[in-house]
């Protein structure tokens, strides 16, 4: 599948915040890249804007242009408010919950342990990252040496990181279950969703 890989301090630098996770990078050059980072002074428009928070969601989650206009689809046929349906989409996704419930130290990292067979969802091996998971729905580690090793190293690096409220983890028996849609409060989005909606309605 489809993924991003060219250079990512570039992307964080040009967007101003830790897009794929901290780096030094931005403190010691705290404007964007390229020879006219520095003195930049660009006025940006309405549509620049826009673009602008559509590609920090993106990058953050990882997702290619068509994969994420296709989740701004879904979340405009859902019930309910668009921008804050469309973080709910994302949030939820295979590899982010994965992400979130400490088996790997990066999105990146979760995507990659779903795609080669190292996650199951309610027992069966589950190797699609952008899989929709649901309330109950119980997330694990596959039962083998590999798979377990691989989720106890990524473990000890995530210790310092809480597990959000609206999914609960049981590290002992490598497993996970979604408790709940996470609301807007709890998913803290980094970019403003309603400029990404309004961009992609014009």
């Amino acid at each position: 599948m489809a993924r991003y890989t060219g250079p990512r301090v570039r992307i964080s630098r040009r967007f101003g915040i830790p897009i794929f996770g901290p780096t030094k990078y931005l403190e010691r050059r705290n404007y964007g890249p390229g020879v006219h980072g520095p003195k930049s002074r660009r006025k940006t428009t309405d549509y620049g804007l826009g673009l602008i928070e559509k590609q920090k969601l993106r990058y953050f989650y990882g997702l290619m242009e068509k994969q994420f206009r296709g989740v701004y689809e879904k979340a405009k046929n859902k019930r309910g408010i668009t921008g804050e349906t469309m973080l709910q989409i994302l949030e939820t996704r295979l590899d982010n919950v994965c992400y979130q419930l400490g088996f790997a130290n990066t999105r990146a990292a979760a995507r990659q342990m779903v795609n080669h067979g190292h996650i199951t969802v309610n027992g069966r091996k589950a190797s699609i990252a952008s899989f929709a998971t649901k309330v109950n729905d119980v997330i694990g580690v596959k039962n083998n040496t590999v798979s377990r090793q691989l989720a106890t190293k990524n473990f000890e690096v995530t210790t310092s990181r809480a597990v959000p409220d609206w999914l609960s983890l049981n590290k002992e028996e490598f497993k996970g279950t979604v408790m709940r849609i996470p609301t807007r409060d709890e998913i803290q989005p980094i970019a403003n969703e309603q400029t990404v909606v309004e961009f992609y309605s014009r």
